[in-house]
């Protein structure tokens, strides 16, 4: 069935990234990264495409679950490229990738001072030109509905606890890490849940 097909594929790849791959922003011959890869669902059709593709996540078995994935999909990949480490301490050199993936993973950080440094040894890999893709939980068009725990940490209304950014946070934040939007923010409210925010942004300078 053409489902099958599609999803044999893409995977089970985040659709705002696939947005990227249809408007070419992420063209083979790039070097792509995965922070935070989890079991490699976004990375799918980049290794079946013949795209550099790392990833590391803090989870052993993701990486070891990413790994078997790349072996199957692109066995020209070395296994070093797939690492199990926290993206805050990546070993990945300065400037490494034209396109790093952050998708669901820095919400997970526990207060101010994780997220900051999360969000810094994510960017640090983004060339001078190149992109962070990030999709990240927040508080835009929930704010009522939201209790903060302490400071960003909030209880969601679905019972979950996430570290919640906003607009304001995120426009300030591109400025300080040197880089320019893309696509202006784009956020998915669940059904009064949840709100996932994508925000895409291009390195101007070093």
């Amino acid at each position: 069935m053409i489902v099958d097909d599609l999803r044999e594929r893409f995977g089970n790849i985040d659709i705002y990234l696939f947005d990227q791959l249809l408007r070419g922003r992420i063209a083979p011959g790039m070097r792509i990264l995965d922070a935070g890869c989890g079991s490699g669902r976004n990375i799918v059709f980049l290794l079946r495409a013949g795209y550099d593709v790392f990833a590391a996540d803090p989870d052993a078995a993701a990486i070891h679950a990413v790994r078997r994935l790349a072996q199957a999909l692109a066995p020209q990949l070395p296994a070093g490229n797939f690492r199990h480490e926290p993206i805050e301490r990546a070993t990945f050199p300065e400037a490494f990738a034209d396109v790093v993936i952050s998708s669901a993973v820095l919400h997970f950080a526990e207060g101010d001072s994780q997220f900051d440094a999360m969000l810094r040894g994510t960017w640090r890999m983004v060339k001078p030109g190149g992109i962070l893709f990030c999709r990240l939980a927040s508080s835009i068009g929930i704010e009522s509905q939201i209790d903060r725990v302490d400071g960003r940490v909030c209880l969601l209304p679905d019972g979950s606890h996430r570290y919640l950014v906003d607009e304001r946070l995120l426009m300030s934040l591109t400025g300080e890490l040197g880089g320019e939007l893309l696509d202006p923010l784009k956020t998915t409210v669940v059904q009064g849940q949840r709100a996932m925010t994508t925000w895409v942004v291009r390195r101007t300078r070093a």
